[in-house]
């Protein structure tokens, strides 16, 4: 597994990818011009219940029983923000045959490639950079604390406001959690007919679950100085 840098301030593309991957509850299977809705992975996400393999290892079907297969993953915001959809993750390659959706079942995929799809544009990702990168240990619980965050704490969010840099545009219509991973959490700041996002980096990256409140309220303390040094309400 790729090593932690305590200088990264965001996930790489390959990290993003396998949570995705990992904690995804649906996905849609394309092959042979079918299109297959399969959902409650149970917790298990894509990396359970289908097990990619390289080229090489072919031996785990016989070439007949392989078909052309396209597997598709959103990933969308679970707080109510204009534009949800956060990316886009495609994965295609040879599907063993018959496939499953037996959510409890494992089918095994010769990879192709990966796609990722987002803001930033279009990133293809191999079979090894999946292979050496972990999956984002927030990635589980990212949906739980920024709905917790929005629906029990909103008034924290004007404070992490406070540590946005340049500040936001006025016009602002408001400024709601987007997401959170390892390394900070990302706010979408909203105007009538834009809008933006920022990352606010956690002091050090998350390398456990229970790092995670510990971090957030080291970024709220840090919002509170500056309250203070400006002299504004913390």
């Amino acid at each position: 597994m790729r090593p932690f840098s305590a200088r990264a301030t965001q996930p790489t593309r390959a990290e993003r990818v396998r949570s995705i991957l990992v904690v995804a509850h649906s996905m849609t299977v394309v092959s042979d011009g079918v299109q297959t809705e399969v959902r409650r992975l149970d917790g298990t996400g894509a990396m359970g219940h289908i097990h990619l393999h390289a080229p090489t290892e072919g031996g785990h079907a016989p070439a007949g029983e392989r078909v052309p297969a396209r597997l598709e993953f959103t990933d969308i915001a679970p707080t109510p923000v204009r534009d949800r959809l956060r990316a886009r993750v495609t994965v295609t390659g040879l599907l063993a045959a018959p496939y499953s959706t037996d959510a409890e079942s494992s089918t095994c995929m010769e990879f192709g490639q990966a796609v990722l799809e987002d803001a930033e544009g279009r990133t293809f990702i191999t079979l090894e950079e999946l292979e050496q990168t972990e999956t984002d240990p927030v990635a589980a619980c990212e949906a739980g604390m920024l709905t917790h965050l929005v629906d029990d704490h909103s008034e924290l969010v004007p404070l992490l406001l406070r540590l946005v840099r340049p500040h936001p545009e006025r016009g602002m219509v408001r400024a709601v959690p987007l997401a959170m991973d390892r390394y900070g959490v990302t706010l979408r700041l909203e105007y009538p007919r834009s809008h933006r996002d920022v990352r606010l980096p956690f002091p050090k990256p998350v390398t456990d679950i229970d790092q995670a409140g510990p971090q957030i309220h080291a970024l709220l303390a840090a919002a509170r100085r500056v309250s203070h040094r400006n002299g504004l309400p913390a």
